[in-house]
């Protein structure tokens, strides 16, 4: 997350991250009890405003459910029938990097003020675009010159 910040947006009070994991064993009909993982995350950072290059105040809100099941099979099955979230349970799961990946999945595509805290400027045009004449205009002038004459 923090890859994502503003490079000179030091971190303050404002800024947090918290997050909560909670799991539930849920009976079913059939005696076997699902495991799920209710996870939550808050987040408040500074990201880069694409328009002014600026610091941005974004917070972030993630709430989501995991079905946990015993193996990748299972998952597609699963994942194709329903619209739940499905992992695959192991010795080896990482809650934290579930939380970051969550987190990052939940920044905005294009972060920006509403209204940028400082006016923003044009580039004076070093290439000279401006003052060269359109190509397809000096085209129609060639097309024009050289009409063919009747015979």
């Amino acid at each position: 997350m923090s890859e994502e910040a503003h490079p000179e947006a030091k971190p303050g009070a404002d800024d947090i991250y918290r997050w909560q994991a909670t799991g539930e064993s849920r009976a079913t009909r059939g005696g076997v009890s699902e495991t799920w993982l209710h996870l939550e995350a808050d987040a408040r950072l500074s990201l880069v405003c694409q328009r002014c290059l600026q610091p941005v105040a974004t917070v972030l809100r993630v709430e989501r459910s995991f079905r946990f099941v015993a193996d990748e099979q299972q998952a597609l099955v699963i994942d194709a029938e329903i619209e739940e979230d499905v992992l695959v349970l192991s010795r080896t799961f990482d809650v934290t990097e579930l939380v970051e990946d969550e987190c990052l999945l939940a920044l905005p595509l294009v972060p920006r003020h509403e209204m940028c805290p400082q006016p923003l400027t044009v580039a004076p045009d070093p290439v000279g675009f401006e003052e060269r004449p359109n190509p397809f205009g000096v085209l129609g002038e060639l097309k024009l010159r050289r009409k063919p004459s009747p015979n």
